[in-house]
């Protein structure tokens, strides 16, 4: 469909600007520093977290995807593929987010804890000449040395081994991947571990956990090359009552050793906050790495949409000033609609929710509220959401090549008719 504000994007934009101007917000500076900030696509989207470590998917238990639309890739050439033809939609240099479950192993066996750079090659040749960055993750679900609910606070010590040699390796991975793509990759650590019912013993569990981690994060690298984050949850199928990594214990953990702490919007409970936690980790984290997603009264992994809470997580980044910070990757799994359209709605959709945080008259706001006049902040909050922020983002999509607002959906279109609609 022909979108009619792809018509006259640059005479518009002017227009938006002057308005912007009289509220003391720069629309050049903000597009700027939008432009400067790049968003880590996750890959499972595009095959419904299968991976490629077995021609018959993961075994046992771990991540479920919704659905059955057509074309899902099958292999990682169509994965890529798929990823180059949303990053062709999304605006701005982003970077391919991906899990060790998609190693390239040339059909071999190759069991998690013997991974290495030679099985990402392909990989990070692609990312190269995408002019893209690389980030990763460990995959504790669906192996069977997961089967007892634990991992890396297992009480055996051959199942603890396992998985901190598989953590070791992909450190290793992705220091390779930072070198390769000139670009720091962020290597996220979260485990299922946890009890369906009550537990007669949280302590120990975390002990465990703690010394597994000591022995990972051993090895110091260069952080122009990767950087370590780790990933707690409320709660799982399978861990209703006792997370092992949970908040408290992971944020004490990022906050000693040092490493970023990753926070999942789907990963607390439906009231909590995460817009709200921000600002108290970031006066003591060095860096956070945030996972936006959207939880449907918990953690669905629903696509990424522009709500309130995607809104209030930018607004609060940008008026800490810590873009230079935060990291932020997708991360959800849908596959009851086109997985590539997945992908362009939630990356816009979270680009449009930084936008309007950068468009946000924020001096203006911060003078009436330190004089006490709350009633004036209240007000401009209100009226600042009529400002002209979407005729900006034209100007963005415009400006990078992409797509003015829905016609992206034809280019969508013809990509299932010529391609995803032939895969069975």
């Amino acid at each position: 469909m022909q979108d009619p504000r792809s018509q006259d994007t640059a005479r518009s934009y002017e227009s938006a600007r002057k308005v912007y101007a009289a509220w003391g917000v720069d629309t050049d500076k903000a597009l700027a520093r939008l432009a400067s900030l790049p968003l880590s696509l996750h890959c499972w989207q595009g095959d419904d977290v299968g991976g490629f470590e077995s021609s018959a998917g993961l075994s046992g238990g771990g991540i479920q995807a919704t659905g059955n639309y057509p074309g899902k890739a099958r292999t990682a050439d169509e994965l890529r593929a798929d990823l180059e033809k949303a990053f062709s939609l999304i605006p701005g240099t982003h970077k391919a987010n991906l899990h060790a479950i998609y190693a390239e192993t040339g059909g071999k066996k190759v069991e998690r804890d013997a991974l290495g750079p030679e099985h990402f090659a392909t990989w990070m040749g692609w990312a190269k000449k995408q002019g893209i960055g690389l980030d990763f993750n460990e995959t504790y679900f669906s192996h069977p040395m997961a089967e007892s609910g634990f991992t890396l606070s297992d009480r055996n010590p051959k199942v603890r081994d396992f998985w901190v040699r598989h953590s070791i390796r992909c450190r290793e991975i992705a220091a390779a991947m930072g070198k390769e793509t000139g670009v720091p990759c962020i290597t996220n650590l979260w485990i299922q571990d946890g009890c369906m019912d009550q537990p007669a013993d949280r302590l120990t569990p975390r002990k465990l956990l703690q010394e597994s981690l000591d022995r990972i994060f051993e090895k110091k690298f260069d952080p122009k090359l990767m950087k370590d984050a780790v990933e707690p949850k409320l709660f799982g199928i399978g861990s209703e009552s006792y997370v092992v990594g949970s908040h408290e214990f992971y944020l004490a953990y990022a906050l000693k050793r040092d490493v970023m702490l990753t926070l999942d919007m789907g990963h607390f409970h439906p009231t909590e906050s995460v817009a709200d936690k921000l600002s108290a980790v970031l006066l003591f984290a060095r860096e956070v790495l945030l996972h936006v997603s959207r939880g449907v009264r918990w953690d669905s992994d629903h696509v990424v949409t522009l709500n309130d809470d995607v809104k209030a997580v930018a607004a609060e980044v940008t008026r800490a000033a810590a873009w230079d910070r935060v990291h932020v990757a997708t991360d959800y799994f849908d596959a009851s609609i086109n997985r590539v359209a997945a992908w362009v709605i939630g990356a816009r959709a979270t680009l449009k929710a930084v936008l309007l945080a950068l468009l946000e008259p924020l001096e203006m706001l911060r003078e009436e509220e330190a004089a006490g006049n709350f009633t004036a902040r209240l007000a401009l909050m209100e009226e600042a959401r009529d400002l002209p922020a979407s005729v900006v983002w034209d100007q963005f999509c415009a400006t990078k090549g992409v797509p003015v607002g829905a016609s992206w959906l034809d280019v969508v279109a013809d990509y299932e008719r010529s391609v995803l609609s032939k895969r069975r």
